[in-house]
């Protein structure tokens, strides 16, 4: 599988259901981000903004354990200064690594969290072909459909698609931790909340209007994306990238960006093809709506929360 020259690579505790997922990125690889999630918990996002000068960056890591996974980072940055990789300083290159975190407690009730040896071994498993999706990584302890409560909730995962255009590559990676449910292309719930007898809270109430008594909390659901491609595009068009990457989450995941999402895109790009921005962004809508889909068709059930490759 051609990954536009980035590497992915997973490491998770399979029994408290949380874990980090990180792109080693090619030397050279312009980013930026955009972050529509009113309490984000990120690292190194203010350095992709539109008013910072540095344009290149070395690794984005997507990790569970909301604040506390943010510690997954020093592992990523130990990793690549191991190697030498960095941000050059007179005195030491300092890795740029990206980071920013879904709220996954709920599985493993907060008691393990992604920390720096996590993300180094993330690092040491990163691979360009056969990536795992579904309960890996950040996906290991996330979920989605929590609007109606925790009653209907199903597992999700991590999520990966891929589009190839002659020499062109342009790829999402997605943790989806939504509080909205996942759709098919027909508006149709493919995965979300559910009344427990194979159908739909949907259908119940078309405007999927949070319960009163005990709404879920803001800040502990989001879906983080990362786009990625081998276009040459400057940090204004990166940006503008993930501000596209947002459309897919709005056409695959329903509601979002709402007032409990924390939803974050990261854009990045090794500048290595010619290609139409406009067509680059298009694509890539579409493959943050197929990795979306992808990460809980890929969903194993834990406990009482159902995934659909268990089904």
């Amino acid at each position: 599988m051609d990954l536009a020259g980035f590497r992915i690579g997973h490491a998770a505790n399979a029994e408290f259901h949380t874990g980090c997922t990180v792109l080693l990125c090619p030397e050279g690889t312009v980013a930026s981000a955009d972050v529509r999630g009113p309490a984000p918990g990120s690292r190194e996002i203010a350095l992709l903004g539109m008013d910072k000068p540095i344009e290149h960056i070395h690794a984005v890591l997507l990790t569970g354990g909301s604040a506390f996974g943010l510690a997954a980072a020093d592992g990523v940055m130990r990793y690549l200064a191991e190697r030498g990789i960095g941000h050059p300083t007179p005195i030491k290159a300092i890795p740029l690594v990206a980071s920013a975190v879904v709220y996954d407690l709920i599985l493993g009730l907060g008691q393990v969290f992604p920390d720096a040896d996590m993300g180094y071994a993330a690092c040491e498993a990163a691979e360009t072909q056969d990536v795992a999706q579904g309960n890996v990584g950040a996906g290991a302890g996330v979920t989605v459909g929590k609007w109606a409560g925790f009653g209907g909730i199903m597992k999700s995962g991590f999520g990966l698609a891929v589009h190839w255009e002659d020499d062109l590559v342009v790829g999402a990676a997605v943790v989806v931790n939504a509080v909205g449910d996942v759709v098919n292309e027909d508006g149709t719930v493919l995965a979300g909340a559910h009344d427990g007898q194979g159908g739909w809270l949907v259908s119940q109430d078309p405007y999927r209007r949070f319960p009163t008594a005990s709404p879920p909390q803001t800040g502990t659901n989001t879906t983080l994306a990362a786009v990625f491609t081998n276009a040459w595009l400057t940090k204004a068009q990166a940006n503008r990238l993930a501000q596209r990457a947002h459309d897919g989450l709005a056409i695959a995941i329903r509601p979002v960006h709402t007032t409990h999402d924390g939803d974050t895109a990261f854009a990045l790009a090794t500048c290595r093809v010619d290609a139409d921005f406009d067509a680059v962004a298009n694509i890539a809508v579409s493959t943050v709506i197929a990795a979306i889909r992808s990460s809980v068709l890929h969903a194993v059930s834990v406990g009482s929360f159902p995934g659909l490759a268990s089904s």
